[in-house]
């Protein structure tokens, strides 16, 4: 029996996939559960529309992040923190003080999207982030950790 996804399943597709399972597992527990609908003509031609509007704005979001990109590259950011004499910052700095900074300097990033790498910064000093803007896009900033 050939089904049409809702959404991702585990080991048997992506959403919008047309998939062909055992009669029963369509029945009993994809079409009940809420994953998968009967592949009939007109939902077959449904979700063939569906993906020809996704791959549309899917290419215009790549564009759009290869733009942004450009922009960010060239970013440099401060990060104020308390710090000893030593140039020990008291803490660390994590993505969110990073997003707070790229947000006053006018490129707002989600924080879960900013990668600072392995190390934890305790010192001050000259650093750089990953920024993830897309799946394929990311751009690299740096900041600056200085004492307040």
């Amino acid at each position: 029996m050939d089904v049409i996804l809702k959404q991702d399943v585990e080991r048997l597709g992506a959403k919008n996939d047309i998939v062909t399972v055992k009669t029963g597992y369509a029945r009993n527990y994809l079409i009940p559960q809420g994953f998968a609908i009967v592949a009939t003509e007109s939902a077959r031609k449904v979700v063939a529309e569906t993906i020809r509007q996704q791959s549309h704005k899917a290419v215009k979001a790549l564009e759009d992040a290869k733009a942004l990109a450009e922009k960010m590259s060239g970013v440099s950011v401060k990060i104020g923190a308390k710090a000893g004499e030593s140039g020990k910052i008291f803490g660390s700095v994590n993505t969110i003080q990073v997003a707070e900074a790229l947000a006053a300097a006018g490129h707002p990033v989600e924080r879960k999207d900013i990668d600072l790498g392995t190390e934890t910064i305790r010192d001050l000093g000259s650093y750089t982030a990953k920024v993830k803007l897309h799946k394929e896009v990311t751009a690299e900033v740096t900041f600056e950790v200085v004492a307040e």
